[in-house]
């Protein structure tokens, strides 16, 4: 086979594919609303099943649930009839996942779930079948063709079924009036998550290691503290530790260039005055974006009252993995 015939091949599965996905937009209806209507007041877990491939889906799909304001875990319907079955509670509502809808690990476990009384929907390429009869709801994600020229590999079905899952989860999110935030407290440890729940507060320098000096202290002073702090910059405060002013290595090169004398002249002569300060209650990424508006490297944090309490420059924000 050539390289023209591999991509032939390709562009085929995803042709197919494209089309099984196109014919889902006919099936969100009467069912898919009472469906999403038993899920949204569902007061205990989503429970999500399926076998084979099903269960690869069903679990992506509890996932995306669970990730999205949706509690919801996935239980393998061949160990639930040996003991999982004990997860399940009558507040709880079942999704099981199955093309044929014949499934026997599922169908085994049926009449325990009926007896709990949980609401029991099913996803099933086969409208006819035992699931998709014995269910409280039934959603169709049937599929003319799979993309495996066999018509056997499960190709078109299981993406069928993934993408009503992703249309069930997303209808929920925003039902439940889900937020970026709330988003980001289910994902502390990624980029989404430092990026809305970190605070100036959690990555200021404080104390000994925020730099500041006092008005009428020479440039050359300045400079020792900025050294010492290495940050590239230091606050210049009053004798309340008000903030005046800052300065910057940027502003040293402005110095330079005009031979003013380091050892003798004040720094507040050669400050920068109405600086940018932040709040320490800010976001880091909001503080990140005000940076590079006004291409500073640096900001100064302080209260209420314009009292010096912190500062924080790029290479804070860089190693909180905000940037």
């Amino acid at each position: 086979m050539t390289q023209t015939d591999f991509k032939k091949l390709g562009l085929a599965v995803i042709e197919t594919e494209l089309a099984s996905v196109n014919a889902l937009k006919g099936r969100i209806d009467d069912s898919f609303a009472r469906a999403c209507e038993l899920l949204l007041n569902c007061e205990g877990r989503i429970v999500v099943t399926g076998m084979g491939k099903s269960g690869h889906i069903a679990g992506k799909i509890a996932a995306t649930l669970a990730s999205t304001g949706s509690p919801a875990f996935f239980v393998h319907p061949g160990e639930a009839s040996h003991g999982d079955l004990g997860m399940i509670t009558s507040k709880d509502v079942v999704l099981a996942l199955s093309n044929s809808g014949n499934t026997t690990e599922i169908l085994t476990i049926v009449p325990i779930i009926k007896r709990l009384g949980v609401p029991f929907i099913s996803m099933t390429g086969n409208s006819g079948s035992a699931m998709a009869t014995e269910a409280t709801i039934n959603l169709n994600v049937s599929v003319e063709n799979e993309a495996c020229p066999l018509g056997l590999a499960p190709t078109s079905s299981t993406t069928v079924a993934l993408v009503m899952g992703d249309a069930l989860a997303v209808a929920l999110l925003e039902a439940r009036g889900f937020t970026e935030e709330d988003f980001a407290l289910s994902h502390p440890g990624g980029s989404l998550g430092r990026r809305l729940l970190l605070h100036v507060s959690d990555i200021m320098h404080t104390g000994d290691d925020m730099p500041h000096v006092a008005a009428d202290a020479s440039i050359s002073e300045a400079l020792l503290e900025m050294s010492s702090k290495g940050m590239g910059m230091t606050a210049i405060v009053d004798n309340d530790n008000k903030v005046l002013g800052i300065y910057t290595d940027g502003d040293l090169r402005r110095t330079l260039d005009k031979n003013i004398d380091l050892q003798q002249t004040p720094i507040d002569q050669v400050m920068t005055r109405d600086c940018k300060t932040v709040d320490a209650h800010d976001l880091a990424a909001e503080v990140l974006k005000l940076m590079e508006d006004h291409k500073i490297n640096g900001a100064l944090v302080t209260d209420s009252d314009n009292h010096l309490i912190g500062a924080l420059n790029m290479h804070d924000l860089l190693r909180a993995g905000v940037m």
